[in-house]
């Protein structure tokens, strides 16, 4: 299949459809609003299926590549934001509050992006490595841990230790419900998978619908700040995760990840973080204005990924496989 068809495939896919009708229903000021606590509710969720599907795919394979592919997923977490960094402050003249902020919500990882990625893959029949999702965790942790050390050496080292940061990080909502999901599907196999399968597997592009439905509200209510973030973070925007999903892609096909697998390498490098990093930032950054970040990573990276990212990091992943 062409890459077009691919992309025309996406885009017309029940998931990309209802994130655009989120951002109508603001256009249009409609009242449309899901509920806050059932937005939690659909996010637990979420994690805790692909967490859990990971520990089942896992159960059935080999741990194969997965040293390899660590290393991959920990080299681009500190290499992310490091490079951003420089780049924002030589480049797009940046503050150094602003720019680390920037760096920290590129570095670390976008779930709803990793959630994408899994049903893109699921509609496409192509398998991915089971311990995928981990990767996730693995790649966050030293981006945000980089990141601090940035906010840190910025303020003289008064914001929250590094070991605070690795502390926080592990006990957080996303590693969790990820991680303990990958060994709760692990240790329980396939008479795991059957009992689970109808409302953690089957249902799960329902919840993602309902999910980046409200995303394009959230969206949709941002839409005015792209005028004041200026065109050299935009540009950072919408080209960055670009190369940062080719680098993701080519680096996993390097470690032996399957196409499946190098392709949700690649959407994790191209993602960026609009749910964990701005709680990161405003805890250790507060001079930063986030709506730098959160504009440039949920107004243009988000959609960028949602609509033709994850099918060209698929037909690169393809392409490099030979």
């Amino acid at each position: 299949m062409e890459l077009s068809e691919i992309v025309r495939l996406n885009i017309l896919s029940p998931m990309v459809l209802a994130f655009v009708l989120g951002i109508i229903a603001v256009i249009v000021k409609s009242d449309l609003k899901i509920p806050e606590q059932v937005y939690s509710i659909i996010s637990i969720y979420l994690l805790f299926a692909i967490g859990l599907k990971g520990g089942f795919d896992l159960a059935r394979s080999p741990f194969g590549s997965f040293g390899l592919a660590s290393v991959v997923a920990v080299l681009i977490g500190l290499g992310i934001p490091l490079w951003s960094f420089f780049l924002l402050r030589l480049v797009g003249r940046m503050t150094a509050a602003n720019a680390i902020s920037v760096a920290i919500h590129y570095g670390a990882v976008s779930a709803v992006t990793l959630s994408a990625s899994v049903t893109f893959l699921n509609e496409s029949e192509q398998t991915f490595e089971g311990f995928m999702p981990t990767m996730y965790v693995i790649m966050e942790i030293p981006a945000v841990i980089l990141g601090l050390g940035l906010a840190k050496w910025h303020s003289g080292g008064k914001q929250q230790t590094l070991l605070d940061a690795f502390r926080s990080a592990l006990t957080s909502k996303g590693f969790l419900l990820l991680g303990g999901g990958v060994l709760i599907g692990f240790i329980s196999g396939e008479p795991g998978y059957q009992q689970v399968k109808p409302f953690f597997v089957d249902l799960f592009p329902g919840f993602l619908a309902l999910f980046l439905l409200e995303m394009g509200t959230l969206v949709g209510a941002r839409l005015g700040d792209l005028r004041k973030i200026g065109l050299g973070l935009i540009a950072f925007a919408l080209i960055m995760p670009l190369l940062h999903g080719f680098l993701g892609v080519w680096l996993g096909t390097a470690a032996g990840l399957s196409v499946g697998g190098a392709m949700i390498m690649g959407a994790l490098a191209a993602s960026a973080s609009y749910i964990t990093a701005p709680n990161v930032v405003e805890a250790n950054i507060p001079e930063a204005d986030i709506t730098f970040p959160l504009t440039a990573s949920l107004v243009l990276t988000f959609p960028l990924n949602l609509t033709i990212g994850l099918p060209i990091y698929y037909e690169l992943a393809r392409l490099f496989a030979g």
